[in-house]
Order: structure tokens, then C-alpha cells, then sequence
């Protein structure tokens, strides 16, 4: 399984962990482990440390998560990137938009 998910221990953070490639292929992975979280889920945590791979409908998955969790008041971050993605995010201005670390 490429996309795994684990709350935190208070049950208001939703970590999603992407293994491998993070394309269209895990599309309908991506979004049923965001869409099956309890709905007072406050933050989501994309950790990315065994990301190899990113491209342009990654990019659309992680706007269309941020959009779920509430837009502009969202509390979405983006963690453990290697430099190769840290890049296409940054190329991609989503430090305006996520909270990268």
C-alpha cells in the first residue's frame, strides 16, 4: 500500500504517509484516507520522508485535501520532504499554501 494513514493521540490530527511514487495512481488512496477521517479532524499531516516521486496531479491531490479541510483557514502541513520535492513545491509556490517543514 502506498498511502498509509495513523491519528495522533488525541484523535485531532490525521497523519497520511505517502510511500513510493505520489501520482494519479494513488489518487483514490489519497483521498479515502482524508475522507474517512472523523470530521473534527483539526490538522493533516502529509509526511512525504518516502516520497520518490511527485508530479503535477500529486500537486492537484494535495490543493483538493486542503479545499476538505476548510481552504484558507485549513491546518494542512507538509513534512519529512526530500530536496527534490521540497523543490517542485516551492517551483509550485505551495509555501504560500501549506505549511512545509
Amino acid at each position: 500500500m502506498a498511502v498509509l494513514t495513523a491519528s495522533s493521540a488525541d484523535g485531532k490530527e490525521l497523519i497520511i504517509k505517502i510511500k513510493g511514487r505520489f501520482d494519479f495512481s494513488t489518487h483514490q488512496e489519497f483521498r479515502g484516507a482524508y475522507e474517512q477521517a472523523p470530521h473534527d479532524m483539526v490538522t493533516f499531516v502529509v509526511d512525504l520522508k518516502d516520497t520518490t516521486y511527485l508530479d503535477s496531479s500529486a500537486l492537484g491531490m494535495l490543493l483538493l485535501l486542503r479545499d476538505h479541510a476548510g481552504g484558507d483557514i485549513s491546518n494542512v502541513r507538509i513534512v519529512n520532504c526530500n530536496a527534490d520535492v521540497k523543490k517542485i513545491l516551492a517551483i509550485s509556490n505551495f509555501e504560500q499554501l501549506f505549511t512545509i517543514q
